[in-house]
């Protein structure tokens, strides 16, 4: 009983605990290539240009979306920039616009409630300084804006 018979191997087949490696490509293989039928693709570009048209050029002005917040309380032109003041019942808001704006230069936004110190933001930017927050409930504020050396100012306003 000592002499027992071996099983050999069978040949070409893989062991269970061994594992094929894939090839690399094989899902890009694998999956179809998705076409594009001509007349879809014209109709999709057809609708985003009438979607565009529809938007028009006033869509994205910069008067749609505002960094302040609260209402438009007031808005001071002056040479070469525009000052443009926010209100909430409790804060009051300002920032200044460049009326060209291009190449960074020096601006400067100040705004102080009536008995409090100022809140003052300046730097060189190319379209905007601030904004600028102060607390300002049941105060009066004033503000002053600077664009290039030419500068606004206001009273006591919001009162």
């Amino acid at each position: 009983m000592s002499g027992g018979t071996a099983v050999p191997a069978i040949a070409g087949r893989p062991r269970a605990d061994v594992r094929r490696a894939r090839p690399r490509g094989y899902l890009r293989r694998a999956l179809p290539r998705a076409r594009v039928h001509p007349v879809a693709y014209a109709l999709f570009l057809g609708l985003a240009a009438g979607l565009l048209t529809l938007a028009g050029p006033g869509a994205g002005t910069a008067d749609a979306a505002s960094v302040c917040q609260g209402r438009p309380a007031r808005t001071v032109a002056f040479a070469t920039g525009e000052l443009r003041l926010y209100r909430t019942r409790h804060y009051a808001c300002a920032l200044v616009l460049a009326k060209r704006p291009g190449a960074p230069r020096p601006m400067k936004v100040t705004l102080q409630p009536r008995g409090g110190r100022a809140a003052v933001v300046s730097g060189r930017s190319g379209r905007q300084a601030g904004p600028v927050t102060v607390h300002a409930l049941n105060r009066c504020v004033r503000a002053t804006a600077t664009v290039s050396g030419r500068s606004t100012a206001t009273g006591w306003i919001l009162c």
